[in-house]
């Protein structure tokens, strides 16, 4: 792959900017028939959503370019395929970008103002202070996950519709990060991360705790606004309890097989992305 697109992690671009759209479908409910002043700022949102992200991948290849001599060997600032200035010139870029596409936006959905505020204050701190500090770098990245649906919920005018969804994300991703501190166990010689201060049991504890709490939120849309008997509530129903089969493979064996349960868990938040979108046709 081109080291510009290694270095900005284009798959989690697309994620990212996938995750704004379907929060948006979903806290509007309105299936996809939906006026042209939705679709632009959806779809603002979603591109200062992917800019932010790609300006916090790089920025953190640019951060961890010693570690990722021994964890990340293949990435593109260990490699030399891309300087150091030239990234750091990429993420100021992305970053202006990134905030400037939803400026025009502002004043009709503030909420959107606030959101993103909340997201470059944590990438910023969790960079230059929290990612050190192990689980609680951890929980900064599960907000920023969680936040990408508030966001998109935002841009529909609708945040709050998007508090469960946002939860199973920020909990999801709390298990990932810490089997992903789990798999780099030996080269995380300067982070204070939980494999490392409390070992790997504890650690696969959490990890299990956070993904079972994601498991039991999966139901909150129906207790809250779904109904099972609608086409929404079919769809979310049958996707979620597959994504949710997928969530517990993902912690099934901690702490062995640490590279399968991680892939487990990319396909469970796959799975629960569909299951989201689904809520757009209840």
């Amino acid at each position: 792959m081109n080291p510009w697109l290694r270095i900005v992690r284009a798959g989690n671009l697309i994620v990212s900017f996938a995750g704004v759209i379907v929060g948006g479908l979903a806290a509007a409910g309105s299936g996809i028939q939906l006026p042209a002043s939705f679709w632009i700022a959806v779809l603002l949102a979603a591109i200062s959503t992917a800019c932010i992200t790609a300006a916090g991948n790089v920025l953190n290849d640019v951060r961890d370019i010693d570690t990722d001599r021994t964890n990340h060997p293949d990435r593109p600032l260990v490699q030399g395929s891309i300087s150091l200035p030239q990234a750091r010139a990429l993420t100021a870029s992305l970053f202006i970008v990134g905030i400037a596409v939803v400026v025009p936006i502002l004043p009709t959905y503030p909420a959107l103002g606030v959101i993103l505020a909340i997201a470059v204050g944590s990438l910023l701190a969790y960079e230059f202070r929290l990612k050190a500090e192990g689980f609680v770098g951890n929980l900064v990245v599960a907000l920023l996950t969680g936040l990408v649906f508030l966001y998109g919920g935002a841009a529909a005018g609708h945040p709050l519709v998007m508090l469960p969804f946002a939860a199973m994300a920020f909990l999801a991703t709390l298990g990932r990060e810490v089997i992903k501190d789990m798999e780099d166990v030996a080269g995380d010689a300067d982070r204070h991360t939980l494999p490392q201060s409390r070992g790997l049991p504890f650690a696969s504890s959490v990890a299990r705790y956070a993904v079972g709490a994601a498991v039991v939120v999966s139901a909150v849309p129906f207790l809250w606004f779904l109904s099972v008997g609608s086409v929404g509530g079919i769809m979310y129903l049958g996707l979620v309890l597959v994504a949710d089969a997928f969530f517990v493979f993902s912690v099934l064996y901690l702490p062995a097989r640490l590279h399968w349960e991680q892939t487990m868990s990319k396909v469970a938040m796959t799975i629960a992305l569909v299951a989201f979108l689904a809520v757009a046709f209840r």
